[in-house]
């Protein structure tokens, strides 16, 4: 049992975790949920005695009796990956780009037990094979990016519990992944627990997927655990109004903008017969990630492209905004040709810009907000008015001008996906691509970006490509919906149709597969 008593942190004088109790069991699965900023990563931080520099904390984490917050950073070494193993949000920047699958599962192997490299390496492949990547699809050989997302963090499952610990630390391991690989990588996890008696500490904000795998919950608050108990007592009776509060958000979808539908249906983006390969290794055939792909987008559309990861949704996207280049057909911006190869193209790149996942692996962190807005002008050339094409920006997302000075650490995950908005505003665009835009995001923040990206699409006759895995949030953003499988579109139609009454049996799955808050937390 690992125990945290009135473990807190400081920096300065300004306490950024207060007092927490908390007790860990063996074979269990406690879930940490909470808004951003409420400190559920800086307490896995403090656990692991990895806060950042100037961070000071105190009170107790108990392991075997003994508190490990005392050890020497020697001792903690052997500790992190030993007896906690971590894994992280995106496994690809926690993964190391220049090091083969199997050798980073073999590292914390010979780190701790002293094995060899070939004696690691086939622990390595018995850490695969249980993570659902068997051989020889998936060889030790392979590098992270020949992996989609859901593959990727399957190997730093693989990685972090290679070495059986007693506790393993999962902060946000789904929240980039597509329903079906989700439910499946919770049904690793919660596999690996009940078979290795190991205690699991599920850091999300997701009450849904906390409904169907947690054991205890713990809700935080401003540095603060304010209820925990019981999932089923906590789901149907919230003493804390906090609770509450973040229950509803989760039950409650956005409301479905209402749409300002152009006079005629002019196209503005066409896909022709779109096809791109990648080159297969050794005597292996090119791996076709879009195969064929034909659609029509009309201006002031808001259309959802959904699908499981390695689809071919980011290989799509890359396409469409000229990152990759075709083995097969056009892409077409208002009659114009944007091939990735296409001479001058960047006269009508002006007209499409995109929001990541992340803005703040998105964004340059050395520059000012204002530089960063502004990015976007080296396809034309800044105009005369670009400071105050950036103010505007700026307070067309709800921010303040005098935000322009600031650096980008110094603003919350809400209001950098702001500012990551207002970059892609800034040339006047007719079509932005969101590309997972809110899904790294808590249910109260995601909330108030959809409301105004609704609004941004009201008030200028904006074009939305949404891509995400989260089919509430597609459903209550846009008009129609793409289903993607296997580098194809399977399923296109009215959002209220494709989720209600969907065509493909494919699609019922996805929806099938959405976490659902238990009926009596969704009556209220």
């Amino acid at each position: 049992m690992i125990r945290l008593q009135q473990l807190s942190a400081h920096i300065g004088t300004e306490p950024l975790l207060s007092g927490l109790n908390l007790s860990l069991q063996a074979g269990r699965i406690t879930a940490l949920v909470g808004e951003s900023g409420s400190g559920k990563s800086m307490t896995a931080l403090a656990m692991l005695g990895l806060l950042p520099h100037g961070i000071r904390a105190t009170g107790q984490v108990m392991l075997d009796g003994q508190d490990i917050l005392r050890l020497s950073e020697a001792r903690m070494c052997e500790i992190r990956g030993r007896r906690i193993g971590m894994i992280f949000q995106e496994p690809m920047t926690a993964l190391n780009p220049l090091m083969t699958i199997g050798d980073q599962i073999a590292e914390p192997l010979r780190l701790h037990q002293k094995l060899s490299r070939a004696a690691a390496l086939r622990l390595a492949r018995d850490k695969l094979d249980r993570v659902g990547l068997p051989a020889p699809r998936f060889p030790l050989s392979l590098y992270p990016h020949e992996l989609s997302g859901g593959q990727r963090q399957r190997v730093a499952i693989a990685m972090a519990i290679a070495t059986r610990p007693d506790l393993l630390i999962a902060d946000e391991p789904t929240t980039a992944l597509d329903v079906t690989t989700q439910a499946q990588i919770l049904n690793l996890l919660a596999g690996l627990v009940r078979q290795d008696g190991m205690a699991l500490l599920l850091i999300t904000h997701d009450l849904a997927v906390v409904s169907g795998v947690a054991d205890e919950v713990a809700v935080m608050k401003s540095g603060r655990i304010v209820e925990q108990g019981p999932t089923r007592d906590i789901f149907q009776r919230q003493d804390h109004p906090y609770t509450r509060q973040l229950l509803d958000a989760s039950r409650h979808s956005p409301p479905r903008p209402v749409a300002k539908t152009p006079g005629t249906r002019a196209t503005l983006l066409q896909l022709h017969n779109v096809t791109r390969e990648y080159r297969g290794r050794g005597r292996q055939q090119p791996l076709r990630a879009v195969d064929n792909v034909s659609l029509k987008m009309y201006r002031g559309e808001s259309l959802g492209l959904v699908g499981e990861s390695g689809c071919g949704k980011s290989t799509l996207t890359r396409a469409i905004l000229g990152l990759d280049r075709l083995q097969g057909g056009r892409i077409l911006l208002n009659g114009n040709v944007v091939n990735a190869a296409t001479t001058g193209r960047n006269n009508h790149r002006t007209n499409m810009q995109v929001v990541f996942q992340d803005p703040f692996g998105s964004f340059d962190p050395r520059w000012r907000v204002e530089r960063l807005i502004a990015e976007p002008f080296h396809l034309t050339g800044r105009p005369g008015d670009w400071r105050d094409r950036v103010a505007m920006a700026l307070e067309q997302v709800d921010l303040s001008p005098s935000d322009a000075r600031k650096h980008i650490h110094q603003f919350s995950g809400g209001q950098r996906q702001r500012i990551a908005i207002a970059r892609a505003l800034v040339t006047r665009p007719q079509l932005i691509i969101l590309d997972e835009a809110v899904s790294a995001l808590d249910v109260r923040v995601r909330a108030r970006i959809l409301d105004l990206l609704a609004r941004l699409r009201t008030e200028h006759g904006l074009a939305y490509l949404f891509i995400s895995h989260d089919l509430s949030v597609v459903r209550a953003i846009t008009d129609r919906i793409l289903v993607m499988r296997q580098g194809k579109i399977v399923e296109d139609g009215p959002a209220d149709q494709v989720i209600e009454a969907p065509a493909s049996a494919y699609t019922r799955q996805l929806v099938e597969a959405v976490p659902k808050l238990p009926v009596a937390c969704q009556a209220g």
